[in-house]
């Protein structure tokens, strides 16, 4: 079917294999049509578009109009007061201020870090004590721009909470090092709730696993108790990076 000489704007979007649905369905409700997607290893990429709104001339015009008609009224506002100004005098001089200068320049007091703020910054953050971690864990889209807000908010802070491997992909061609997807709850793979954690090139004893009984390997829909510290948010494939503290099997 012909478009009718409409135009479109197109937009890419990298999403996690086995999550597609979610990110489909949030840039539909958005506005955009899904075009085609392609599978990759690890991601799929889905490719969208959306007609681009059509620019409305004739308030262009008004507007332009009446910028134009303010110029003109500025003009000569400003005409008639110069020609005041050449009439008017002072009728009192300014006076003047004597200053005197110190025999040495007064310091400005450097404001001190408070022993309330440093242990603050090194409060490791829970759903108990943070109001933005427990909204964060409780998102209902991966792509919430919440995310990204409190990566930057947070960036270098150490987070605790209950999560599950979602996916554990090998990271490139190595065999014993992986890319582990991990989501908050209990879920797995079938999570629907909260961003898309990843510890990125990671083999398993870079999770630092803790507890009496420590696993030799994990994988796929295990239950994790997590510490670790917040990295990097990728907007245009909504993940969240984090670099693992301890890790400890539920």
């Amino acid at each position: 079917m012909a478009d009718d000489g409409v135009q479109y704007e197109f937009k890419s979007v990298q999403a996690i294999r086995g999550i597609e649905a979610r990110s489909i369905a949030k840039w539909q409700k958005a506005g955009w049509e899904l075009v085609d997607q392609n599978q990759g290893t690890l991601r799929t990429t889905l490719n969208f578009r959306r007609p681009k709104p059509k620019l409305p001339w004739v308030l262009i015009a008004v507007a332009a109009g009446v910028v134009l008609l303010l110029a003109i009224l500025g003009g000569i506002a400003s005409a008639l007061q110069g020609g005041d100004d050449k009439d008017s005098k002072p009728t009192t001089l300014p006076s003047e201020t004597t200053v005197v200068a110190s025999g040495k320049p007064s310091e400005t007091p450097k404001p001190e870090e408070s022993a309330s703020d440093k242990s603050d910054a090194d409060q490791v953050l829970t759903v108990k004590n943070s109001k933005d971690l427990a909204a964060l864990l409780a998102v209902r889209d991966y792509c919430d721009e919440t995310i990204g807000t409190f990566a930057a908010k947070y960036e270098g802070r150490t987070i605790e909470f209950d999560g599950s491997i979602a996916s554990m992909p090998s990271h490139g061609d190595y065999n014993t090092r992986y890319d582990i997807g991990v989501y908050p709850g209990d879920k797995g793979p079938k999570s629907v709730v909260g961003p898309a954690f990843k510890f990125e090139d990671v083999n398993v004893s870079d999770l630092h696993l803790t507890g009496a009984n420590i696993p030799d390997s994990v994988g796929t829909g295990d239950l994790l108790h997590v510490v670790a510290r917040v990295g990097d948010y990728n907007p245009n494939q909504c993940l969240f990076f984090l670099e693992p503290v301890s890790t400890k099997i539920r």
